[in-house]
């Protein structure tokens, strides 16, 4: 498996871009975000648990997520579904709670999933909307460790 953790090349922008190449078929990785059963085994950095997950995967369909770090702490993550082309392509707005602490910005989230070969596929990630520099620095190493997550539930899948 290749993997890219683009950041934008201009210092100060408020978005990310992620491409990973994962040694599986693109029908299969689509449905591993798009079924609650397979969410539930990768979403999130490596080490963090899945608390609940709630998804409604159509356009103007909700989703809700929490994880739990390593220490206990609880983040809530939700949004709305704006487009869903199977197995192409999934929109959906992102916004991170840390439960009695900060909220993120509402962001939005763009996963394309392309055939990279025999049974491979490259999955880019654009997230936009960022209202910090901080926070897009924040959400790229998170991003980073979910698909590292993602990378090994789909060996193991």
């Amino acid at each position: 498996m290749a993997a890219e953790n683009r950041i934008p090349a201009e210092p100060g922008e408020r978005e990310l871009v992620l491409t990973r190449t994962f040694d599986a078929p693109r029908p299969m990785v689509y449905r591993a975000w798009v079924e609650i059963g397979q969410v539930q085994e990768w979403w999130g950095p490596v080490g963090f648990t899945m608390v609940s997950c709630e998804m409604d995967v159509r356009p103007g369909g909700k989703w809700r997520k929490e994880i739990k770090s390593p220490e206990g702490q609880v983040f809530l993550r939700y949004g709305v579904y704006h487009e869903v082309v199977e197995p192409e392509r999934l929109v959906f707005s992102y916004v991170t709670d840390d439960i009695g602490g900060a909220r993120d910005h509402e962001t939005m989230i763009t996963v394309l999933f392309a055939e990279a070969g025999k049974d491979k596929t490259r999955l880019t990630l654009w997230q936009t909307g960022f209202d910090t520099v901080a926070s897009a620095a924040a959400h790229t190493r998170g991003w980073g460790s979910a698909m590292d997550a993602f990378a090994a539930y789909l060996k193991r899948a």
